[in-house]
């Protein structure tokens, strides 16, 4: 298949890899750009753990003067691919949820006390779930510092838009919703909303595909596990 990848280039290069091993075509369609606050303050602490939801944090916080210092505390980490990431960072003590915000919120339960110390949640600027109210009821404290922001894009590039229009594309990768909301809104800003829906859309959550039916796509499949390999397994 000829396939489109919407992720953030550094994290879609790992993607496009594994889909050519496969026999696929991939071209980059990067919905949000990444980039990292390194002089962001992240406070005195103490904390009981480090948090995230995103691998993006884990890079962001490999760059920051406070690294060493948080570096020492566990990691609760959303997924494979993010706990991966975290120990890439430096972080020695990592647990992964393997799944989504709602299972990390489960696994912090399991091993935080009511009574510690606050959780440092190493955040984006747009996150799609609530973790401090998830986590409130047990009496767990969460510090939220955005480490790192994720801007939209505004179109597509030329070269996805001349695919598109002559049909070179057979599917596209979604993540997120926020993103494939943003995919939505680039096919309606360069009128290729159409062709755009006639894909099959591989998605990594229900939520991820919620935007896909304004306009109208019908080629959707979901994951059965919300992480890349079993995104991965829906393409043939």
């Amino acid at each position: 298949m000829r396939l489109l990848l919407t992720r953030p280039v550094f994290e879609a290069e790992r993607t496009a890899a594994a889909l050519r091993a496969r026999g696929h075509e991939v071209a980059f369609a990067p919905m949000l750009e990444i980039e990292h606050i390194p002089d962001v303050s992240i406070g005195a602490g103490p904390w009981s753990a480090v948090l995230m939801t995103s691998g993006n944090a884990a890079r962001a916080i490999a760059e920051h003067p406070q690294h060493d210092r948080l570096a020492s505390l566990r990691c609760f980490a959303v997924g494979a691919q993010t706990a991966a990431a975290a120990k890439r960072a430096g972080f020695n003590d990592v647990v992964s949820a393997n799944g989504d915000g709602g299972d990390l919120a489960k696994v912090i339960l399991q091993h935080v006390a009511s009574d510690a110390e606050p959780l440092l949640y190493l955040a984006g600027d747009d996150r799609a779930r609530d973790m401090a109210a998830e986590l409130a009821p047990a009496g767990l404290r969460l510090e939220i510092v955005v480490i790192y922001r994720a801007k939209a894009a505004a179109h597509f590039a030329t070269e996805i838009n001349d695919g598109l229009r002559s049909g070179r594309f057979d599917g596209v990768l979604h993540y997120s919703r926020r993103s494939t909301e943003i995919f939505v809104a680039c096919a309606r800003e360069s009128n290729v909303t159409a062709a755009a829906a006639g894909l099959k859309h591989f998605c990594l959550s229900r939520r991820a595909s919620e935007p896909l039916s304004d306009i109208g796509a019908t080629q959707i499949a979901v994951a059965a596990r919300p992480d890349e390999a079993a995104m991965l397994e829906l393409i043939s």
